[in-house]
């Protein structure tokens, strides 16, 4: 469900998927109602019928105390850390923000998943890491993207007019993108414009390839796009 409502590939952790789409784990939710329903069951059996604002008032403490609960559980992620590190500081507001809507490139930027020399690297669908757009070739990774690659300099300047003039991060575009809706929508134009741009220069880059994918020799077929393919 995580994965559907962030637009995300399915090579994303489901801690980071959870936080990003603003879903408890789910065995936190089956906790709280059981609880109520216990609660409700330890009243019947009294003789009382609890009222529906006791009700009420029984789920949002325990709501409460599944949310302590999960961010003291992203304090020690098992998967997903860059994101869980750039989203915890800011928990609260993330989750309660009453703007934003996660989007495919979006997403992309901000797990790493998708059109990043180093993820494409790892999946089997690039040869190396490097970035394809700097003669030195560095590792193609979010922060090469946002702060370095100089391809995306007239985009990053645009960007900066609303982040500061800070480090280009992960953190920074979360930070952006809690503060208010139209901070959201520019950091969100970036990362279409920039990862667009990117998916289509490694589709000009297959076209002109005569050598098959490492995923495609190792299979010893085409290679399977699942893993790339919009959710």
């Amino acid at each position: 469900m995580a994965i559907r409502v962030i637009r995300g590939y399915r090579t994303i952790s489901g801690e980071a998927a959870n936080l990003l789409a603003g879903l408890p784990p789910w065995d936190l939710e089956a906790k709280v109602l059981a609880r109520v329903f216990s609660l409700r069951a330890d009243a019947r059996r009294r003789g009382e019928t609890p009222l529906p604002r006791q009700i009420s008032a029984w789920r949002d403490e325990l709501r409460r105390d599944l949310m302590a609960e999960w961010q003291q559980r992203l304090s020690q992620p098992r998967a997903g850390l860059a994101v869980i590190a750039a989203v915890s500081p800011l928990f609260e507001e993330w989750l309660e923000r009453r703007h934003g809507v996660l989007t495919y490139r979006l997403t992309q930027v901000l797990t790493g998943h998708g059109s990043f020399g180093r993820f494409l690297f790892l999946i089997g669908r690039e040869e190396t890491p490097g970035c394809h757009h700097c003669e030195d070739r560095p590792e193609d990774t979010v922060e090469h993207t946002l702060a370095v690659c100089p391809a995306w300099a007239e985009h990053r300047r645009v960007l900066r007019d609303v982040v500061g003039d800070g480090a280009l991060s992960r953190p920074a575009l979360i930070q952006a993108m809690v503060r208010s809706e139209g901070d959201w929508d520019a950091v969100s134009s970036f990362c279409e414009a920039v990862m667009l741009a990117k998916e289509e220069a490694g589709r000009v880059r297959e076209r002109t390839s005569s050598r098959p994918s490492r995923r495609e020799r190792h299979s010893g077929r085409r290679g399977s796009r699942d893993d790339l393919r919009p959710p």
